[in-house]
């Protein structure tokens, strides 16, 4: 992993772990063009994995993972996110396999993000 890619992972993981309490226990991030995607392992909190045994718990997990952290990037961008790829973030995706503990961001960049 480059040291843009681990910058980028630290940046993710800051902010996961201010909103949710708890960061990713493992974060891989590829930078292709405009994007960067980040699978994230190891998200959720003990509470968390309590409340999804069952599948009503799971879902409302889903969901409310899913809605905040697209809505804690539209309301503010990570600070030094942008000027370390050199691109203005203009939009997330987000989703997360609760079962897997798996979750997979895309962030899109409004230019080709830099090698440099």
């Amino acid at each position: 992993m480059g040291k843009k890619e681990a910058q980028f992972n630290e940046i993710v993981r800051k902010v996961r772990k201010e909103h949710f309490g708890k960061g990713p226990e493992r974060i891989k991030t590829t930078f292709v063009d405009n994007m960067a995607i980040s699978i994230l392992h190891g998200n959720l909190t003990p509470t968390e994995k309590f409340i999804a045994q069952t599948a009503q718990g799971a879902e409302l997990i889903h969901t409310a993972r899913t809605k905040m952290i697209q809505q804690v990037y539209a309301d503010k961008i990570p600070e030094g996110m942008e000027e370390l790829v050199g691109a203005k973030l203009m939009n997330l995706f987000s989703d997360i396999n609760i079962e897997e503990d798996i979750a997979v961001s895309v962030f899109i960049f409004d230019r080709k993000i830099q090698d440099k």
